[in-house]
């Protein structure tokens, strides 16, 4: 569903990603975990068209997106769920997750994709008219996810979920995480929560310093020396 090859950017003249390579098949649920600053978040700009590949190629469902504009590719079935939530805050929750639908293949269906986003999180549907700014921090998530939901999409990156949450929610967002895999959405997850993550994730990458240190089955690198002392603490 998603190939990346030989992908190299960054910021100005400051390179962060080098020569990375990465692929996610349709029905997966793909991990890339690492430290701050390993270049993940970048990564995900890229895939979605915020940032601009300096070399190398990205392809989804076969057609190359290296140049497409971020709203296209949207339409075209990849939705990138933001870290810090990036929500709109003067406006309401079902305002928020009708912004989530505005693709023109989506847009009729709307409101049939909010009762599955309602029954995903019901929280949401009971508090539809209050502001996204009042919410706390797990109902904020939880509408970043349920706005990311709305444009029906074929393959989902959620960028760190869990950054900032309680761990009685970070269970949660996790356990909603297998629940729309379960569904048959494929997943692209960037977290920091590595013990979590590997729990979840059929396949994940660590990602070092811009590059792919390692990759593999999540049973396999759990037992990896490298991952369980720098990233489980182990």
């Amino acid at each position: 569903m998603l190939e990346i090859e030989g992908l190299s950017t960054g910021y100005g003249r400051v390179q962060v990603l080098w020569d990375l390579a990465l692929k996610v098949e349709e029905g997966e649920f793909v991990a890339l975990v690492g430290a701050n600053g390993a270049g993940k978040t970048t990564l995900l700009k890229t895939i979605s068209g915020v940032m601009r590949p300096w070399s190398g190629s990205i392809t989804f469902l076969g057609k190359k997106i290296d140049s497409v504009h971020p709203n296209d590719i949207v339409n075209m079935g990849l939705s990138h769920i933001p870290e810090s939530r990036r929500l709109f805050t003067d406006m309401s929750i079902k305002e928020n997750l009708e912004m989530g639908a505005y693709p023109k293949r989506t847009w009729k269906e709307r409101h049939e994709t909010m009762k599955w986003v309602f029954k995903l999180f019901p929280r949401l549907e009971e508090r539809q008219g209050q502001l996204a700014r009042t919410l706390s921090g797990g109902e904020q998530q939880m509408l970043a996810m349920g706005r990311g939901l709305m444009s029906k999409p074929k393959l989902v990156i959620i960028d760190e979920p869990s950054n900032g949450l309680a761990p009685k929610v970070v269970s949660e967002v996790f356990e909603i995480l297998k629940s729309l895999h379960a569904e048959g959405i494929t997943i692209l997850l960037v977290e920091q929560n590595v013990r979590q993550t590997l729990a979840a994730a059929d396949r994940a990458y660590v990602l070092e310093n811009g590059r792919i240190a390692l990759e593999g089955a999540c049973s396999f690198l759990r037992e990896s020396d490298h991952v369980r002392k720098a990233y489980l603490g182990l």
